[in-house]
Parts: C-alpha cells; structure tokens; sequence
C-alpha cells in the first residue's frame, strides 16, 4: 500500500531494506562512547561513492563520510560536528546517534555515538502506549544555547505514528549527554497530527525559540519552546501546521518531511527547507520563506506552503553528470554557516549504482539576487576562488536542469530515481550557445546568464569547485535560477 511509505519514514530504511539493519545496542551502561582514532595522511581522491569494504562495525573508526543519514551539522569552535542516524550499510548497527567532526567539512573523524543505549524516556512513553520503540534513533537535531549543548533526537516504533522527540544536553559537543525531557509525542489515536519525529530549532533575535518538526501525516508543524529548559512551552502541546503539499499525480497525498530552519540577517527571511518524497530513491528539497518564524512561509510563486500543491523551488534533487551513475535520495538537509556568513547544505546522498551506501555530501549555498538559496552542483572542497574571466566561460558544459518531473502511479514513485540528467552545453566564445544565434549568453562576474529563444532565462553564478566524478580538483561551476524559478547546474568540461 502506497501509505506504507509516509508511515514508517525512514523506519523502512533500517528495517525492511535488508542491507541497513539494527539490531540492539551494543552497550547498556551510560556512559557516551566518545572513542577517537587518529587518522592517516588524507587523499581527498580515497573518498569513494561505495565503501563496502569499510562497511562492517568493526571498521567504524573510519566511517567519515559513510553511513551518513540525516545530517544535522553545527560548528562548535573549531570544529563542525555532525550528528546522524543510526544506519549502517549491510550491517547491523547499534543505538545511539553517530557523531562525527571536521575543520574543514571534507575530512571527517567518527567521535563515537551520543547514547550507549535507547533513551529511556522516549522508550517509556512508546511502551505506555503499548507500542516497541525501534533500536534506532533518527534525525537528530543539535543546538547550544548559552553553556549547554542540547541534542534531540527522533524515536519512532512499527506502529504508525507512535513516535517521539527527546532532549538530551552535554556541557560539551562529544558528550555525555543526559535526558532532559520529552519535547512532543505522537500516538496512533486517530487525532489529527504529524509524526513527532525530524526536528529542527530556531533562535530569534528576541530569544524565542521554535521547533519544526513533523512528517507525512498531517505536514510540518510548528511548537514554541521555553528557551530556558529546550523543552514545550506548553507541555503537552503539539503545535500547530504550518506546510503541506498536494496530491502528486493525483494518486496519494506526496510525501512531506525532514524540514530545516534558518534566518538570513542579510536578507532578513526566515527560509524552510522541506524534503519530499521516497528516501532512498526521488528524496528533494524544496525551500519557502516568510518574514516571521511562525509563518506564513511563501514558495516561488508566492503561495503559502501551507496550501495542497506542490511547491518549489526545488533546490536539490537526484541528479547525473556525464559519466557518473549519479546520486539519488539526496535530501533530509542541515543547513548551517561557518560563522562568517556563509552558509553550507548537507544532506545524505545514495550512489545510483547501489542505493543502500549512504554518504554525507556538503555543498556551497549561494543567494540570488531576488533572495533566494541555491546550492552548488559539486560537493564543497574549500577551492580556492580566484578571478574568472570572460573568456573562462566560454567553452564545453554539462548542465542540468532541476525540472523534477512526476512519474505516475506508486510503484514508479517508490523505485525510480528520476535523475535529472545533464546536458551537453557550448558557450561560443562570440556569445551564443551551441552555435545557435537565437541562444546567447553574457557574464558579468560572478552571474552568467543564458537567454534561450523560448524566453526562458537561467541567471545562474559561477564558481570554482572540485569536479568529484572525474576526480579533477578545480573546475567552473555553476549554479541558480531561472526566470521560471527552476534551479539550474552546470559543470565545464
């Protein structure tokens, strides 16, 4: 049945995918495992889009970049940590949210994990409803607020919608971490709510603090905290709706989830990034926003997300540059800055050629000049960016249009990627594009912009970034809008 889907989340990824299994945990004290190795000499060229071989536990310590799912990515001083799902490839794994660092958000050191068992409170409460709690936690969310460091943390059960978030603090990033709370619950009680599962917070300026959360059911709700504690404002609420989506195909209600939250000061907007659809395979991002933290969140078109429709722009989804079998299931983003205005995405990504590796990517976001994030086509690997001229431009591309288009009918839905697939591009150095006069191109650093004689524009910024299919270490990029709101890649060849 095509509802399974929205109901278990990502529960299907642990459970019924026979190469991300969970078994129980594989410690019962309390103590946080906070185990650290240090690692060789590093090879940006050693990070492969497999990595079977360093898929059993035992090799854990080197995991960096693998068994990545549902990023969730701050920097504590010098250092960025991630904090991820319990997922492993082909294994089973054990309970208690993997953390990793980085300084430079290429090379990763696996920490060790957050929980040495299930958090008991969360437990507690799926057995109150007479439900099991799973052995994995998901999509974690991590903040500090002043002193303290506060991680939450998803935990769900085979039963539709038996789920809960949890807070858990630490006076540091590695741990330990001790419960705090139960922060909203969900329960199969036939009221209409979302899943209480996939936060994200946000700090106003004023000192509010709010939670995102929520998955399929009824969308994603909003749910004021008390800032002090981390915890409900008002215990027992559950917020209230504040994105939904619409039929796709019109055959089911289209799959909503793993939101983000960020402000842009410079731009003065709150932004809500949103995943849709099948994790493992068509997972997207689309991203709103609005003026205040409590909505209304508006899409390109300047319609309130709230609205049964489909919503874009859809800034990242499976995608296939020339040579490569491509990258599915890339969405559930943590969006967060380097302290200096710049602002990265991660997400968790699937290689086309085996769906079951699951691999951390990191990319660049740059704004439009109408205020809107785009994300670049190539993972970030801190290239320099040095002056682009003219006659740089000028030359063979590969480009990629975001056109996500819907493939009918629940079982094409659920195993079809849908890559988007790139195109060959010339750039003539006279101005036009493939030669064809009607098609010309001009570029004013950084923005390049294709007008195409069916009126369609793409103003699209271009950069220098690693080319990571073809393992070249600087390349043009490019990345944007165009006038239809359709995000648009490319890479020189």
């Amino acid at each position: 049945m095509k509802i399974l889907k929205y109901i278990f989340g990502a529960f299907l990824l642990v459970i019924l995918m026979p190469s991300c299994k969970k078994n129980n945990p594989a410690k019962s004290s309390n103590t946080t495992d906070t185990t650290t190795v240090t690692p060789p000499a590093f090879d940006i060229n050693s990070i492969s889009d497999t990595y079977a071989d360093l898929a059993p536990a035992i090799y854990y310590p080197k995991w960096t970049v693998y068994n990545v799912h549902d990023p969730s990515i701050k920097k504590f001083g010098d250092y960025y940590y991630c904090y991820s799902t319990d997922v492993g490839f082909g294994i089973d794994v054990r309970s208690g949210i993997q953390i990793r660092k980085s300084k430079d958000l290429v090379q990763w050191q696996f920490v060790g994990w957050a929980f040495s068992a299930l958090p008991a409170l969360g437990s507690a409460y799926i057995s109150s409803k007479g439900g099991t709690a799973n052995n994995s936690l998901w999509a974690p969310y991590v903040l500090k607020y002043n002193n303290e460091y506060r991680l939450y943390y998803s935990l769900s059960s085979p039963t539709a919608r038996l789920s809960v978030i949890g807070m858990a603090t630490s006076s540091t990033p590695d741990g330990p971490w001790t419960e705090k709370g139960l922060v909203v619950t969900s329960a199969n009680d036939n009221t209409v709510q979302t899943n209480a599962i996939d936060p994200t917070i946000i700090t106003t300026a004023g000192g509010e603090q709010w939670m995102y959360y929520g998955s399929a059911w009824d969308g994603i709700y909003i749910l004021k905290l008390d800032a002090s504690t981390g915890l409900a404002a008002s215990a027992g609420d559950k917020g209230k709706r504040i994105a939904n989506r619409g039929f796709t195909a019109g055959v089911y209600n289209g799959n909503i989830e793993g939101s983000e939250i960020i402000y842009n000061p410079d731009l003065k907007k709150y932004f809500l990034f949103i995943s849709y659809d099948w994790l493992q395979t068509k997972y997207n991002v689309r991203v709103a926003r609005g003026d205040s933290p409590e909505g209304p969140f508006y899409d390109y078109n300047g319609v309130d997300v709230n609205t049964n429709v489909d919503h874009g722009p859809m800034i990242v989804a499976p995608y296939q540059f020339t040579g490569h079998g491509g990258w599915q299931g890339t969405a559930h983003c943590g969006v967060f800055d380097d302290g200096n205005g710049q602002y990265f995405m991660a997400h968790n990504a699937r290689p086309g050629v085996n769906s079951y590796f699951m691999d951390l990517h990191i990319r660049k976001i740059s704004w439009t000049a109408d205020g809107w994030p785009v994300v670049s086509p190539e993972r970030d690997a801190n290239v320099p960016q040095t002056a682009i001229a003219t006659a740089d431009i000028a030359g063979s591309w590969e480009r990629i249009k975001l056109d996500y288009q819907v493939v009918p009918g629940y079982s094409a839905e659920q195993t079809s990627p849908n890559f988007q697939v790139a195109g060959l591009l010339t750039l003539d150095a006279g101005g036009t594009i493939n030669s064809n006069s009607s098609n010309t191109w001009t570029y004013s650093s950084p923005w390049l912009q294709l007008n195409w004689s069916d009126g369609t524009t793409d103003k699209v910024k271009v950069e220098r970034e690693r080319d990571w299919e073809n393992k070249i270490p600087s390349t043009l990029i490019f990345t944007g809008l165009n006038n239809q709101g359709t995000a648009i890649w490319g890479k020189k060849r």
